[in-house]
């Protein structure tokens, strides 16, 4: 049996599930979301909990258990909770602003980068160099965090570029100078 798989979800009294046609739905204070069930894999709403089982051991479907469990679970801390990843922008002149559903950019090159916000996706920017994106999806948030990432991805030398608040890049050093 799946470890994770087997663990019950608990559910807060402010968030609503339900079940219907192979789909879960999820509804809370921050919003409403919904998946697609796995084939092979049943997920049942009790009253105060979400089991996930699964009907048989077949290698595809003891790998979607687990997966299955925590897609709903992230789901219900979604629209309870939400997620939040924080970024800092480290580099002479590197800075963003958000204008309307766009977050503007300059990151050192020639022309700023118009980075266009998906639906479902909130970014603040507490100073210049810090972006704060929150949203209800877990794999929203991520995604978006990523693709700012990728923009200017930090460098190891000076470590200029665009990182999660909590990441370490290990520095190089420049060039040796000559004996």
């Amino acid at each position: 049996m799946s470890r994770i798989g087997k663990l019950p979800i608990d559910l807060p009294k402010t968030v609503k599930a339900s079940v219907k046609d192979g789909v879960v739905y999820v509804e809370g204070p921050k919003g409403k979301l919904s998946q697609a069930v796995v084939a092979g894999i049943t997920v049942e709403v009790k009253e105060t909990e979400i089991v996930v089982t699964r009907a048989n051991d077949e290698k595809a479907v003891k790998a979607a258990h687990g997966l299955m469990r925590q897609l709903v679970r992230n789901m219900v801390v979604g629209v309870s909770d939400g997620y939040k990843t924080v970024m800092t922008i480290i580099g002479v002149g590197y800075k963003a602003e958000v204008k309307g559903n766009i977050l503007l950019l300059s990151l050192g090159y020639t022309n700023d980068i118009e980075y266009v916000i998906p639906e479902g996706i909130k970014i603040s920017c507490e100073t210049p160099t810090k972006v704060i994106i929150e949203g209800i999806d877990k794999q929203l948030v991520g995604q978006t965090a990523a693709e700012i990432r990728s923009l200017r991805k930090p460098e190891p030398y000076k470590g200029k570029g665009v990182r999660y608040e909590n990441e370490y890049v290990r520095s190089k050093s420049g060039k040796a100078g000559r004996a």
